[in-house]
C-alpha cells in the first residue's frame, strides 16, 4: 500500500492537471468567437443566395437593396429597410435562417423585414426627375466593398438605364457609420458616359399607398414620413444640406407603390450629389413617437 498509493496520487493529480489544462481551450475560443459576433459593429456584403441583395447595418438600422438577378422583376433601385431592435450584426444570421426556413419576415426576437419596396423608392432611392415623375435606374449592376471595420463601412454601387435614348448612370457610395440611424450617400451621374450636370434629381421616401403622413422641413433640409407599421410605428427620412433643395413635392399614392414625399434637386457642374437616409422604428425603443424622429432629424 505504501507504494501504491503515492503512485495512485500521482497519476491522478497528472489525470486532473491534464484535464484542467485541455478542457477551457475549446469553449474559451468559441466563448471569444460568439463575443465577437454578438458586438456591435458596422456591416455590408452582396448576398448572391438570395438573388443579388447587398445589405449593410449598423447597432442601430439595416438595410437592403436589388441586384442583377432582379432586374426587370417588380423591383428597382429603392431602398428596404430591415427592422432590428438588437445592437449586434443580424444580416448573415437572418439570411442563413431564411435558407433553413425561418423567414425573416416575422419576429423571432430581434426585429424582422416587414417594409414594402416593390417598385417605390422605398427609404431614401433615388430616381432621375423627368416630366414630374421618378424614373428609376432599375437594379445595381455592379457592387464593390471599399471598407469595412466595427466603426465604419464603405462601399459601391452602379446603376445603368436607357432612358427615352439616353443612357443614364449613377454610382452611389455608401458610407455607414457605428451609432447613427441614417447612412451617407455620395453619387455621381452621368448621360451617355459624360457628368451629367444639373441633372434635375429626386430622393423619394415611400409612404405606402399614402398611408403613412408624410412630412418635412426645408429650413433643415429633410423629408419624412411616419406611419403606423405592422402593430409598431415607424419613421422613414431623407435629408439633404437645405441650399441643395430646390423643392419638396408630395405624391399620392393612387396606384400601388406611387405614394411618396420627394426631395427635387439637381446634381452640380460634376454630376454629384450627398444625402443621408435612414430609419427609427418604436419597438426598438429609441424613437419612440413622431416627435423623437423630428428631434433626432434637426441633429
Amino acid at each position: 500500500m505504501k507504494t501504491i498509493l503515492p503512485l495512485l496520487t500521482v497519476t491522478l493529480t497528472l489525470t486532473l492537471a491534464q484535464q484542467a489544462s485541455a478542457a477551457p481551450l475549446m469553449p474559451c475560443c468559441a466563448n471569444k468567437s460568439t463575443e465577437s459576433s454578438m458586438q456591435p459593429a458596422t456591416f455590408a456584403r452582396f448576398v448572391p443566395e438570395r438573388e443579388d441583395d447587398f445589405a449593410w447595418e449598423n447597432d442601430k438600422v439595416a438595410f437592403r437593396t436589388y441586384g442583377p438577378a432582379l432586374r426587370n422583376k417588380g423591383v428597382n433601385s429603392g431602398i428596404d429597410c430591415w427592422l432590428k431592435r438588437v445592437d449586434y450584426p443580424i444580416i448573415n444570421k437572418w439570411y442563413k435562417q431564411a435558407q433553413e426556413g425561418m423567414s425573416y419576415h416575422e419576429d423571432h426576437g430581434e426585429g424582422l423585414d416587414n417594409y414594402h419596396v416593390g417598385s417605390s423608392a422605398g427609404c431614401g432611392g433615388t430616381g432621375i426627375w423627368l416630366n414630374g415623375k421618378r424614373k428609376h435606374l432599375d437594379t445595381f449592376t455592379a457592387h464593390k466593398l471599399i471598407e469595412s471595420t466595427a466603426e465604419r463601412t464603405v462601399f459601391e454601387l452602379t446603376y445603368e438605364r436607357e432612358i427615352e435614348g439616353v443612357t443614364y448612370g449613377e454610382v452611389k457610395t455608401f458610407t455607414i457609420e457605428l451609432g447613427k440611424r441614417l447612412f451617407k450617400v455620395d453619387s455621381v451621374f452621368t448621360q451617355d458616359g459624360e457628368p451629367a450636370s444639373k441633372l434635375p434629381i429626386c430622393i423619394g421616401v415611400a409612404t405606402h399607398d399614402s398611408k403613412g403622413e408624410a412630412f418635412s422641413d426645408q429650413d433643415k433640409g429633410w423629408i419624412a414620413v411616419w406611419e403606423a407599421f405592422g402593430g409598431s410605428e415607424l419613421g422613414t427620412a431623407a435629408r439633404i444640406a437645405p441650399e441643395r433643395i430646390n423643392s419638396i413635392k408630395i405624391v399620392d399614392g393612387k396606384a400601388k407603390d406611387d405614394g411618396h414625399i420627394f426631395i427635387i434637386t439637381t446634381t452640380d457642374e460634376n454630376g454629384k450629389l450627398s444625402y443621408e437616409a435612414g430609419y427609427g422604428w418604436k419597438k426598438a425603443e429609441e424613437i419612440r413617437n413622431k416627435q423623437d424622429w423630428i428631434d433626432y432629424l434637426n441633429q
